[in-house]
């Protein structure tokens, strides 16, 4: 047998984590910088590959359910919700490791991500869905220009912002565009997984 028993005024805190309660509420923005690129954490609906050394018949791709876990030979199923791709491949060693394999040499890996966007409305060329990349993130400005930019009715400085938490509730933030592309901080609006850009037009 192959296996051996036992063996996204300021938001710069709120966009690393989630927006403030008070709606519509008005910020400026300041030219902090930015923390450095957190590692991915895995999607619902991402594919992973799954290999363990020397051990082929236990090789697996699989795709994550929507509450994020996988099934895998002997182990069953396992809970990845809120992993990165190094802590699943750590989760998966400890499971084969208890009972099945002595010291397994695993190795985890994307090999197709889950599709994730926010949304920008109003006054924008081309509003609809635009994607967050899976290696890198997505900040407003970004977003606005792959929406095709601002129309020229556009109110640029009561841009909102809404983001729904996992408790289902939502807040809104207000947002002055021309200060942020003028300032250092364009990349600090970082966006999150459905978020809502909504850009108004002015009114004359």
């Amino acid at each position: 047998m192959f296996f051996r028993l036992i063996c996204i005024a300021s938001i710069l805190p709120l966009l690393s984590t989630r927006i403030p309660a008070a709606d519509n509420s008005q910020s400026s923005t300041t030219g902090a910088p930015l923390p450095s690129q957190p590692e991915y954490v895995l999607q619902p609906f991402d594919v992973i590959q799954v290999v363990v050394f020397q051990e082929p018949d236990l090789e697996r791709q699989v795709r994550l359910s929507q509450d994020s876990t996988v099934t895998l030979p002997l182990i069953g199923a396992i809970d990845l919700k809120g992993k990165t791709v190094r802590e699943a491949q750590a989760v998966i060693r400890g499971l084969y490791d208890r009972d099945y394999l002595v010291n397994p040499q695993i190795n985890v890996s994307v090999t197709e991500y889950a599709k994730v966007t926010v949304n920008v409305l109003g006054s924008v060329d081309k509003p609809g869905a635009i994607p967050i990349p899976p290696d890198r993130s997505l900040n407003l400005i970004d977003a606005i220009t792959q929406a095709g930019g601002f129309t020229r009715l556009a109110d640029r400085k009561h841009i909102k912002l809404t983001r729904t938490a996992e408790d289902g509730k939502t807040a809104t933030i207000v947002i002055n565009a021309d200060k942020i592309i003028q300032s250092t901080a364009a990349d600090a609006w970082i966006l999150q997984k459905n978020d809502v850009i909504f850009v108004p037009e002015n009114i004359l």
